[in-house]
């Protein structure tokens, strides 16, 4: 049953309702876009341990989507190098149709199932690679079709849908579904399930970076201070951990190559 597709019962007469009437219908379906989240909680503990397992091995964490799905994962994965400083190989993401599709919507390109697999070959799929397929339905060909063919080359894959019982619920090596139910307007999955994918990508990759040693305490310390702001930011938490002023962060950075990581190690904390 696609839940996703269904008409949402406390939504009927929304037309009808005020402003405020309107808002609180759909924030009160966001609350169950959360809950979802907490009920596939066991699920995303799976994804993560297996995407730092092959990142530590040297892999990639890609994500697949069509549409909204696919353009939250690029959005997640275009995020990964400022907040962590890694490389931008390191978490890819791949959308039905291209990058024009970041841009405009094309809803025939999630069933060109052919695609899907010719865009994971363009990036040279190795077994440490892990596959995020999203796709609110969980049967979006370009992403089932995608993930069958990471899994015949070896790499572990993670199917993110809001369905059970979809094609990626059913093929994947691990399936995470968010049960958001019913939209506030029927279909428009860019809404509540939309949410769930986006709060669940965040989850992954900052768990997967926290457990890579990129966070000391609560603290982005891998940052590269590519810009005045960034700059700023590093000098910030190293007078955080060390409990200095500006000018003694300076130096400590000046020390250790304007490496966080460097002069956390250079002081023997942990």
């Amino acid at each position: 049953m696609n839940k996703t597709e269904m008409r949402n019962p406390n939504t009927m007469n929304i037309h009808k309702e005020s402003t405020s009437g309107i808002l609180s219908l759909i924030q009160a379906e966001n609350h169950n876009a959360v809950k979802a989240i907490d009920e596939a909680l066991p699920q995303i503990e799976k994804a993560a341990d297996c995407i730092e397992e092959g990142m530590r091995a040297g892999g990639r964490l890609i994500y697949v989507g069509a549409g909204t799905s696919g353009r939250l994962g690029i959005i997640d994965a275009a995020e990964c190098p400022p907040t962590y400083g890694v490389s931008p190989e390191t978490v890819v993401g791949i959308i039905a149709g291209g990058r024009e599709r970041v841009f405009s919507a094309g809803e025939n390109a999630e069933d060109i199932a052919d695609a899907g697999i010719e865009d994971l070959k363009a990036l040279g799929l190795t077994p440490n690679d892990r596959i995020v397929g999203i796709s609110a339905a969980g049967n979006a060909a370009y992403v089932a079709d995608a993930l069958a063919y990471a899994k015949s080359v070896g790499c572990k894959t993670i199917g993110f849908s809001c369905n059970y019982g979809s094609r990626l619920d059913l093929e994947s090596d691990i399936s995470i579904v968010t049960d958001t139910g019913p939209e506030v307007v029927m279909g428009s999955t860019r809404m509540k399930a939309g949410a769930a994918q986006k709060m669940v990508t965040s989850m992954l990759s900052t768990c997967v970076m926290i457990k890579l040693g990129h966070v000391y305490e609560n603290m982005m310390v891998n940052l590269k201070p590519s810009n005045e702001k960034l700059k700023k930011r590093v000098i910030n938490i190293v007078c955080d951990i060390v409990k200095c002023n500006e000018e003694k962060a300076v130096e400590l950075l000046e020390a250790n190559n304007w490496t966080i990581k460097e002069v956390i190690k250079s002081l023997g904390l942990h």
